[in-house]
Parts: structure tokens; C-alpha cells; sequence
């Protein structure tokens, strides 16, 4: 694989934010974030709840009436939670294995070490920390490549050395790994739109992207949706997900290049609302 890196580029910095999620029992998915997966609740009214880690917001719940599922449309594939080092990743897996969570599964990707759950409604979640950056395999091109091995859970709940159930300070929402439609309109408004560069490319099947010199931050793929109707505001699953921009400069850059070839959904001082070609939602927030 070739990289090709962006005539014009989204800041490097650039991370992805919040997840909103419509749901259709609000409580119990709430129940379900904070009890088992550790997030802090920030906020709770009758149709809304958000919650996250310090003083981040990580997730967004909007409960929706009638809501449906469908998982050959396109929406959110999973969200994943970075933490800040691997003893904290041993405190979540003894946690999780402390409660009897539903853990579908734990890789080793080469760049990270990985777990896998499901929210109550279906809606994947992984909970991953990065290894050193020497580890990872980075090509002279600057292709970063994963791989999907046997994580070793024995040596990781090894350097587990506080039995919190709640996820640490430092965590964020690392990537968030898509549904879509078309691989090759997604990597083409990705890259030539968003100006975020392809990372790693595993053909017909899934792409990643990433800001600067990341892994990636937002993952795709048509495993359960090519060719797939986008996922509708009456349904359950994905909303929205959020991209934090840290610089004024490059977020008008980035509001004004959109501009040229894509209509705004909204936008103001410090967001803007774009939607891409699978039906998906994007904020474009400047970070505070």
C-alpha cells in the first residue's frame, strides 16, 4: 500500500470527541456505562443522559420512541476507549471479569492491546491502550499496520494494580471504527474533503484513517453494510460522533475547505455539523 497524505490536511491533533448514541432504554444503558464499563454520569433528564471520564464527555444517550435496529445499514461499528497505560487496561479486564461482563473478545493489533463488549442494545464498544510507539509497524511510506493475535490476557491483568471499577483519568475516546456503504466514496471524502490521512487499507473490506501520525482514528468497513442504506434518525445505534480540533485557525480551514464541495447541516463560531456520503453525522468542534 501507498499512503497518500492529504493536499490539504485537518490538524494533527485532531481526535475524535463524544458518541451519541439513540437508544431505547435510556436507564438501563445508563446502568450499563457506569456500572460496567466505569463512565462517570455527568448528566441525567428525562430524554438525555452524558457521561465520560473527569471532566471529558465520552458518550451520549438519547432515548428515541420505537426505536428500531438494523445492522445492515450503515452506523457505528464499535467506540473505543483509550487508557492511558497498561495497567489500567489489567484493572479493567479484572473488572470486568470480577462481574461476569459480556466480554465477545481480546486482541493484540500489533500498535495496541484490545477488548470488546456490546452495551445492551447491541451498540460495540472496545477498551484498548496503545503500546510504545517503537512496537508499532510503521512502513517507509508511513503506513501503520495491525494485526489481529491472541492479546495476552494472563501478563496484562498482571500489571493490574488498583481494583477501581471506574475507567482512569486520561481516558478518551481513542477511535471510532464505522459502518459504511462504500469504501471508495468514504476514502475519497475522508481524505480529499476531511483531510485526514488513510493509515492502513485492507482492500475491499475496511479502511483506517487518522489524523497526523496516529494509528487511526476512525476505522471503516462494509463487513455487515456494503452497499447499505444509511442509518435513519428513527433508528437505534449511532447519532453522531464528534471531532475535536484544537486550533481556531485550521477549524475555519477546515469549515471553508468542506464548504466548497459539501452543504453545512448547521454552524456556528465553534461547531459546524457535516454529513458524509454513508448518511453519517460529524461535529466539528473547536477544543477548549
Amino acid at each position: 500500500m501507498t499512503v497518500i497524505i492529504p493536499k490539504f490536511q485537518i490538524h494533527e491533533k485532531t481526535h475524535p470527541g463524544k458518541v451519541t448514541l439513540k437508544v431505547n432504554d435510556l436507564q438501563n444503558e445508563i446502568n450499563f456505562y457506569v456500572n460496567t464499563i466505569g463512565l462517570t454520569l455527568f448528566l441525567s433528564e428525562d430524554n438525555r443522559a452524558t457521561l465520560g471520564v473527569g471532566k471529558r464527555e465520552l458518550v451520549e444517550l438519547k432515548k428515541i420512541a420505537n426505536g428500531q435496529k438494523s445492522t445492515n445499514k450503515t452506523g457505528l461499528y464499535h467506540m473505543a476507549f483509550l487508557l492511558p497505560e497498561r495497567k489500567d487496561l489489567g484493572n479493567v479486564l479484572y473488572h470486568l471479569l470480577s462481574i461476569d461482563a459480556p466480554i465477545i473478545g481480546a486482541a493484540d493489533h500489533g500498535y495496541s492491546e484490545a477488548l470488546y463488549l456490546e452495551d445492551p442494545e447491541g451498540n460495540g464498544i472496545e477498551i484498548y491502550r496503545d503500546k510504545p510507539r517503537e512496537q508499532w509497524d510503521i512502513r517507509e511510506d508511513g503506513e501503520i499496520v495491525g494485526v489481529t493475535l491472541e492479546m495476552d490476557a494472563e501478563s496484562v491483568i498482571s500489571e493490574a494494580d488498583t481494583k477501581t471499577s471506574h475507567l482512569p483519568e486520561g481516558t478518551v475516546m481513542g477511535h471510532v471504527h464505522l459502518k459504511v456503504a462504500d469504501l471508495e466514496k468514504t476514502e475519497k471524502f475522508y481524505t480529499d474533503v476531511l483531510g485526514i490521512s488513510l493509515k492502513s487499507n485492507f482492500g475491499r473490506q475496511a479502511k483506517f484513517f487518522a489524523a497526523g501520525d496516529y494509528h487511526h482514528h476512525i476505522g471503516t468497513n462494509v463487513w455487515q453494510s456494503k452497499n447499505g442504506e444509511p442509518i435513519q434518525e428513527t433508528d437505534l445505534g449511532l447519532e453522531s460522533i464528534t471531532l475535536l480540533i484544537p486550533e481556531k485557525e485550521n477549524f475555519i480551514q477546515v469549515k471553508k475547505h468542506i464548504e466548497q464541495t459539501q452543504e453545512l447541516i448547521s454552524e456556528n463560531n465553534e461547531q459546524f455539523i457535516v454529513r458524509e456520503p454513508n448518511g453519517l453525522i460529524f461535529h466539528f468542534q473547536l477544543e477548549k
